[in-house]
């Protein structure tokens, strides 16, 4: 049985910004499958989140190739939901309304958003009791914790059904406790919904619990020096992050990350 065509690939992908003369990431190919939950690690100013500009559009490549879904990236995505670690919600806006902005930004939605605008309300209502924010539709993002504020953000990011959610440290800002909530609000959101996802982190426990494969790159210019399929069955639960083999991978990535660092 033959495996289905990538998603994205990169294909000997360069980048330098302008001006610059040397480069900011250089020589990646990669392929990631629809469906496949990927995380990017490395230390930082390595490239990754020059990775994500490189996959959603928002630059084009100095050298080399990016497609998406079997076409050339020549332009910003419309299939890509992104958050970050800061949940950039509008503080005038309600946790419900803050949701629906893409909606009214994005098309083909916004042309018909005012005729249609119950229809997505329903489709974020029903997002944020997907994350445990129901009952929280008309606050405003200073009545809600670090933590709420970001599971509106990811409710944001997938409410107008992206193929590619594209995750920039989505969660370094919370405590650990939030953090590995949320872990299990984005694993639950996958396994319904079979996005790709593209997660750039640190955390390497975080790493390991989401993805199904992590990209480990180097220094600047960041080049993919290594890639680990992560092999836990799912559905995870946090309780694999005790065992062993978890413990065995985690130490693995941060080897390596190590022997990087000592190589400055």
């Amino acid at each position: 049985m033959s495996s289905p065509a990538p998603f994205v690939e990169f294909r000997n992908v360069y980048l330098s910004y302008d001006g610059q003369q040397t480069f900011a990431v250089e020589d990646i190919s990669l392929a990631i499958a629809p469906g496949e939950f990927v995380a990017i690690v490395g230390p930082s100013g390595c490239g990754k989140s020059t990775f994500m500009k490189l996959a959603t559009g928002l630059k084009p490549p100095s050298r080399g190739e990016v497609d998406v879904e079997g076409e050339r990236v020549t332009r910003t995505l419309k299939i890509v939901g992104m958050a970050f670690q800061a949940p950039t919600l509008l503080p005038w806006r309600t946790t419900l309304d803050n949701v629906l902005l893409p909606l009214e930004i994005v098309e083909p939605y916004r042309s018909t958003f005012k005729r249609d605008r119950e229809a997505y309300a329903a489709r974020a209502r029903s997002l944020l009791k997907t994350v445990g924010l129901e009952g929280y539709e008309d606050k405003y993002p200073w009545q809600l914790s670090g933590g709420m504020q970001q599971r509106a953000a990811i409710c944001r990011a997938l409410v107008h059904q992206p193929k590619m959610l594209m995750l920039d440290e989505p969660f370094g800002a919370l405590d650990a406790f939030t953090r590995e909530e949320l872990w299990c609000v984005l694993r639950d959101l996958h396994a319904e919904q079979r996005f790709t996802v593209i997660l750039v982190t640190h955390d390497l426990r975080e790493a390991v619990f989401l993805a199904d494969t992590v990209y480990v790159m180097s220094k600047r210019p960041g080049r993919i020096l290594a890639r680990r399929e992560i092999d836990i069955p799912r559905p995870r639960d946090l309780e694999v992050t005790y065992a062993d083999h978890f413990t065995d991978l985690v130490h693995e990535m941060r080897e390596r990350i190590g022997m990087i660092r000592k190589a400055a």
